[in-house]
């Protein structure tokens, strides 16, 4: 029984005596990269404004003036064929705002100076090159916005921006930005996660539902604009360089 006790003791009382190990919180690095990462994204961003592109006005499928027939769209997208919402619109915008205003101050707020550049360089990342990857895919695809289907189409027509319906720019931006601050919270345990994360997605579904009320975009628009905000809200934190500190 003693031996027992003494062996017990041997392998009980090191364990207690150990310090405990700091754990340990990767941090984001902050450098000249990122500068020039987030200038490059810039420049493919406004590159197809300054291009002009796309090039010429809007055409129906079928070569038929405007408006184009509802009937051609996709039933599932048929629905939201309807006169453009200016204040779904204007709402849209601000939700967007609350979004990414709410992203910097639970990925920003209370944290040490060089942890906060970490997070800002990647939050930064994230939202420029989805804001041009985006803008790309609206270039190429140039699929029609809800509005060339109504009566209010020619004096829409003018505008190339009725040219890029899909993705939907507000709905990748927003699911960037939640998809960001849940990978980043995780990895450093910041404070109150799961109920920013809850918030941020709310908000991001929001913007996509205004975006459709607004008939700005047709559903499958904003259902790409999330699959792309949310891939790239993953991919960027997930692979920037991070230094493990205590």
């Amino acid at each position: 029984m003693r031996g027992a006790v003494a062996a017990l003791l041997v392998w009980w009382l090191p364990g207690r005596a150990a310090p405990a190990q700091a754990a340990t919180v990767p941090r984001y690095t902050a450098t000249w990269w990122d500068a020039g990462w987030v200038a490059t994204a810039g420049a493919l961003y406004v590159l197809p404004s300054a291009l002009g592109l796309p090039h010429g006005g809007p055409s129906c499928d079928n070569g038929n003036p405007l408006p184009c027939d509802p009937a051609t769209v996709p039933a599932i997208d048929r629905w939201a064929v309807h006169p453009v919402s200016a204040p779904a619109g204007i709402a849209s915008d601000l939700v967007l705002a609350g979004v990414a205003g709410w992203t910097a101050l639970a990925g920003l707020r209370g944290l040490p100076a060089e942890q906060w550049r970490g997070n800002f360089a990647t939050f930064a990342n994230t939202a420029s090159w989805t804001a041009a990857s985006t803008e790309w895919i609206k270039v190429l695809v140039r699929r029609k916005r809800p509005v060339l289907y109504t009566t209010g189409a020619m004096a829409a027509a003018a505008d190339r921006y009725t040219q890029e319906s899909l993705p939907s720019m507000h709905t990748s931006l927003a699911f960037a930005a939640a998809t960001s601050y849940v990978i980043m919270s995780q990895r450093q345990h910041l404070p109150h996660r799961a109920r920013n994360a809850l918030l941020l997605y709310a908000g991001a579904v929001g913007v996509a539902i205004l975006r459709v009320a607004a008939a700005q975009h047709f559903p499958t628009d904003v259902v790409a604009g999330a699959a792309l905000g949310t891939g790239i809200g993953w991919l960027v934190p997930t692979i920037h360089p991070t230094i493990n500190t205590p």
